[in-house]
């Protein structure tokens, strides 16, 4: 739990990197045909000062204060249920739960979020990294989950590689920040494949997801020398079990027990004679 807290702790702080502080939901232009007159846009509502106050104050909430911005962020959500802040607050709130461990809720503002705006790279990443981690791979909606989160680690790989630095950000702030989103994606896609038992595929994206990581995640280490193991890689696998056991965590005595079995594994595939050549 604790290293989940930091990774949320972290997406927190770079989220003023992805999300401005207007951002908003545009109204769906509709279609025209060719050679048609575009029909006339809607008047921009009039602002509504009680609204733009309270943005304004969730939105300069510590980030620290994980539990003041989500009673701030979901009071505005209630009293202001139409405006044109919601993406923003959702975003925002997402981080916040996972923070707190606020896991139904973190769900909850996470669809609503992507429905106002599918392509979030806020809340893209943190549901890929959480939604494979809650499967009861014997629910009958196991698979529909499955797939649910590999889409979402798949489109927030796409946008994250695509997306170019703004010019009033740190190069070096902005590389970390969006280091720590592809990695989360990354061990999402990672824990979907070892669901899905494609090992070699699941340990791809695992290596990806430690390398990328300022603080690689216990538990993809732990998940990344079970992958090794199944695919028969036992010193990569003793190695990933030792990385895991070096932070203290649940299953630290786990990861040590792991690495030394790993390592036998490996000393007797050393040892055992080489097949014979067709």
């Amino acid at each position: 739990m604790k290293s989940s807290i930091r990774i949320a702790l972290a997406l927190l702080l770079a989220l003023a990197l992805f999300t401005p502080a207007n951002a908003q939901q545009e109204p769906p232009k509709p279609p025209t045909q060719p050679g048609q007159t575009p029909p006339a846009q809607p008047e921009t509502p009039p602002v509504n000062q009680a609204e733009e106050d309270a943005y304004k104050a969730f939105y300069e909430h510590p980030k620290e204060d994980y539990d003041g911005m989500i009673r701030s962020g979901e009071d505005f959500t209630k009293k202001f249920p139409e405006s044109r802040y919601l993406a923003s607050v959702y975003s925002r709130l997402v981080n916040a739960y996972l923070v707190a461990q606020q896991i139904e809720k973190l769900f909850d503002a996470g669809e609503k979020a992507l429905a106002l705006n599918p392509d979030n790279v806020d809340v893209l990443p943190v549901m890929a990294w959480v939604v494979p981690r809650r499967i009861d791979t014997n629910a009958l909606d196991a698979q529909q989950k499955l797939e649910k989160a590999e889409s979402y680690g798949k489109r927030g790989l796409e946008l994250l590689e695509a997306m170019e630095k703004p010019a009033e950000i740190a190069e070096e702030q902005f590389d970390q920040a969006k280091k720590e989103k592809l990695a989360m994606c990354h061990s999402g896609l990672g824990l979907v494949s070892m669901h899905r038992q494609q090992y070699e595929v699941a340990a791809t994206e695992l290596e990806q997801a430690t390398k990328l990581s300022l603080n690689p995640e216990p538990t993809d280490f732990f998940l990344l020398g079970l992958a090794y193991e199944q695919t028969k890689r036992f010193g990569e696998a003793a190695t990933s079990y030792e990385r895991c056991s070096s932070t203290p965590w649940a299953w630290q005595d786990r990861c040590k027990q792991n690495a030394e079995r790993a390592k036998q594994m490996a000393a007797k595939a050393a040892a055992a004679p080489a097949a014979p050549k067709p």
